[in-house]
């Protein structure tokens, strides 16, 4: 709130206002921000809102990260975020003449964004194949007509329906009476009625093909620049420059609002911070020094860091226990959201061995192993710079 305001004075090119020297000219204060933060939450093209950061035309060498990319699951190609649904968009329609089947049915998933309008539109559709394999001497299950109302409510409005029906064995006819169009099964599907129950099979149980995000896993030698991080605007949901202009202001408005800040504010402010950041780049400090890194979602759960870092490990059945900065022990179990674990939009955890498996090993005359990482990661190591 203090961001905000300050800003609106120096987008009018106002001198900044000393900071108030009573309670009463601090109560204002407060009461004017916290309209005008009502006032722009309020309004739908409010800035600092979901806003996609632009490209840069320079990318730092010094980039703990060259930007968040993506994998796409039917081609195996690495992509950046502003690719990714022309890239499946186009390998779904080129798996057309491969698999009829397999392609419409994931441009069905795919290309209709509305979740509810997709589930209702297959239903129905599992609904005419249904009735065609429980009456297959009942010509009228066979047709089906596209003036229909449901047909036109349900299914005529998805992309891909038409391709799924032709690639089935329907084909589409103009019946002289009453001479309107209608999808009549054929001969070679008729004869092959289980076919037609595998295809709503497949139908039913897809999903979506969205692209996964690249982990970008990499390996450093131990390093001083452990906790350095400058990160791409890929990881905010602000641009960059409006987060470093945020935190320029949050540092000279903190002190002037500290004393009316309630507790309900103080929580309100730290939801809006966790939302700030769509990605987080995260480091595991080795006992050996080494350091493990990987890009994760904001709002991605512990047990994802904990397999990624079990994925690592030589002796991946070993349990280990992870650390936050401060030394807050990280719990698996708990299930918490990055962002909630406050490791956005990055942060450099330790990585111990379980206390109890250490004692066990040295009680056994052991000792924990000293390279922890996998070989073919140890070969692959950087330099941290």
């Amino acid at each position: 709130m203090a961001a905000a305001a300050a800003l609106a004075r120096l987008e009018q090119k106002q001198p900044r206002a000393r900071g108030p020297t009573s309670q009463d000219s601090i109560r204002n204060q407060v009461r004017k921000e916290l309209q005008a933060e009502a006032t722009s939450s309020n309004s739908p093209g409010a800035p600092g809102t979901n806003v996609v950061p632009e490209p840069k035309e320079e990318i730092s060498p010094h980039l703990a990260v060259p930007g968040v990319y993506f994998i796409c699951p039917l081609t195996g190609v690495t992509l950046k975020r502003d690719q990714r649904d022309a890239h499946i968009k186009e390998a779904i329609l080129s798996h057309f003449s491969t698999d009829p089947v397999a392609a419409s049915i994931m441009k069905i998933h795919t290309f209709n964004r509305d979740r509810d309008r997709v589930k209702l539109g297959v239903d129905t559709i599992a609904k005419y194949l249904d009735n065609i394999h429980l009456h297959p001497e009942e010509k009228r299950y066979q047709k089906i007509k596209l003036q229909n109302k449901v047909f036109q409510e349900r299914i005529n409005c998805l992309e891909g329906t038409h391709e799924f029906f032709e690639a089935i064995g329907f084909r589409k006819v103009t019946l002289p009476v009453p001479d309107q169009e209608f999808y009549v099964l054929g001969e070679a599907a008729r004869a092959q009625p289980e076919s037609l129950e595998q295809h709503k099979r497949q139908l039913l149980n897809a999903e979506p093909v969205r692209a996964t995000l690249d982990r970008q896993r990499r390996v450093f030698r131990p390093s001083a620049l452990a906790s350095h991080f400058e990160l791409p605007a890929d990881f905010f949901s602000l641009t960059a420059e409006e987060v470093k202009r945020e935190q320029r202001l949050r540092t000279e408005a903190v002190e002037r609002l500290s004393s009316l800040r309630t507790k309900a504010m103080r929580e309100k402010e730290e939801q809006r911070e966790l939302r700030k950041y769509t990605y987080a780049l995260l480091r595991v400090r080795l006992p050996d020094g080494f350091l493990l890194q990987g890009t994760f979602y904001a709002r991605e759960r512990l047990p994802v860091l904990f397999q990624f870092v079990r994925e690592a490990l030589q002796n991946d059945w070993l349990p280990f226990e992870l650390r936050a900065s401060g030394g807050h022990r990280l719990v698996e179990d708990q299930a918490l959201a990055l962002n909630e674990c406050g490791l956005v939009p990055s942060a450099l955890l330790t990585f111990s061995w379980d206390a109890s498996v250490l004692e066990d090993m040295r009680a056994a005359g052991a000792e924990p192993p000293t390279s922890v990482l996998r070989p073919e990661l140890l070969a692959a190591m950087e330099q941290l710079s």
